[in-house]
């Protein structure tokens, strides 16, 4: 019986063998007018992958090496339909053929990364490369599939536009872009950050040391955590004026809260005895503290490092909505789409998705390197 692995590859071999009896394009020309003309290599390589995908359905994917060339073919298959979706006859108008293939390809790049996904290896930096490397290839995927549902159907560039109109874009605006990120990221995300995350603890350690505290403050701590972001960024603006100060009053009250309960729920987490025992050996109150109940909140505490490390970026961008110079991300998101330049707007949403998602990473580094000795963190050799 062909084990389930193998279907998949047989379906897209089967799919891609059928696209080439079919248009690629609705527009009056024949599929190898569309398909072939102009793309030489077009006319050689889905019969390539077809023959791949016949491979791998009776013979399988039997080692993350196979994987590797399966997902690499298919990649020039997935740039070769892209580049075709721009092909006149075909976009706005994709035929049957063009569909067809884009479903073989699916197929075949599952084969592929399923099998990458499966690769071991003792080397450190080898497994490491693969785990990086099969999420990027799945949004590489899907950013793929963006590009040619947006070209082949001809949706409306204000609607969404392609991947490739968005990336242009940036090319041409990295000035804007350079300074629209300085002025929320450099200044209103880390400084706001700051605050709000050292606030939070700094107000977490009284708690823990005057114990009626977290019964006046956690409540509080709540109920401004609730606040609709919405309906205080503006108040801010007017407390605080125009520039980056306000959008940090705004970050500082959208962290702080999850880094307060967060590091006070940490400090609970170190065992009674081991506190006992610390205290039996005459220990302070601020050596227990140091030696063990931080430690042991580490892990809670970077936690709320890397859930602000999101939230910060959202509360800044959001409060320049409400009022900013004329630079900075909210400013250049909202002023964009009032002049219906989406794919500017998309540039912006890619900046912001970029820097929240690296100052993550820095986190979780950092966090690695700290709290190494965490059960999370352990890995059979």
């Amino acid at each position: 019986m062909i084990a389930r692995v193998n279907k998949l590859a047989l379906t897209g071999a089967v799919l891609l063998l059928i696209a080439m009896a079919f248009p690629f394009g609705n527009g009056g020309e024949d599929t190898v007018a569309v398909s072939v003309t102009g793309t030489g290599v077009a006319l050689f390589a889905l019969p390539v992958l077809m023959l791949a995908g016949f491979f791998y359905a009776w013979q399988g994917a039997k080692s993350s090496l196979d994987g590797f060339l399966l997902t690499g073919l298919t990649v020039i298959g997935a740039i070769i339909v892209a580049a075709l979706a721009h092909r006149p006859g075909i976009a706005g108008v994709a035929g049957t053929g063009y569909w067809l293939a884009v479903l073989g390809l699916w197929a075949l790049v599952w084969v592929g990364i399923d099998r990458v996904a499966a690769f071991r290896s003792l080397k450190r930096g080898e497994q490491q490369g693969v785990d990086l490397l099969v999420p990027v290839a799945f949004g590489l995927w899907l950013i793929f599939l963006w590009e040619v549902v947006v070209v082949g159907f001809g949706v409306n560039a204000v609607l969404l536009p392609a991947p490739s109109v968005i990336a242009v874009k940036f090319w041409l605006s990295t000035d804007i872009l350079w300074a629209d990120f300085q002025q929320t990221f450099m200044k209103a995300v880390i400084a706001g950050y700051v605050m709000g995350c050292g606030s939070g603890f700094v107000i977490a350690i009284m708690v823990d040391r005057v114990p009626f505290l977290q019964r006046g403050l956690l409540p509080l701590g709540n109920m401004v955590s609730a606040l609709p972001i919405v309906g205080m960024a503006p108040i801010l603006v007017g407390w605080y004026g125009f520039d980056w100060q306000s959008k940090a009053a705004v970050v500082v009250i959208m962290t702080f809260f999850p880094m307060l309960v967060n590091t006070v729920t940490g400090l609970s987490e170190a065992g009674k005895l081991e506190r006992e025992l610390l205290q039996s050996y005459g220990a302070s109150y601020w050596q227990i503290l140091l030696k063990l109940r931080l430690p042991a909140a580490a892990p809670f505490i970077f936690n709320a490092l890397k859930i602000n490390s999101t939230l910060a970026l959202i509360g800044a961008i959001v409060g320049e909505f409400f009022g900013t110079p004329i630079v900075g991300m909210g400013f250049r998101i909202s002023t964009e789409v009032g002049r219906m330049n989406v794919d500017m707007v998309w540039a912006e949403i890619v900046v912001a998705a970029l820097a929240g998602s690296a100052f993550y990473g820095v986190m979780a580094l950092i966090e690695r390197g700290v709290t190494f000795w965490h059960p999370s963190f352990r890995q059979k050799r």
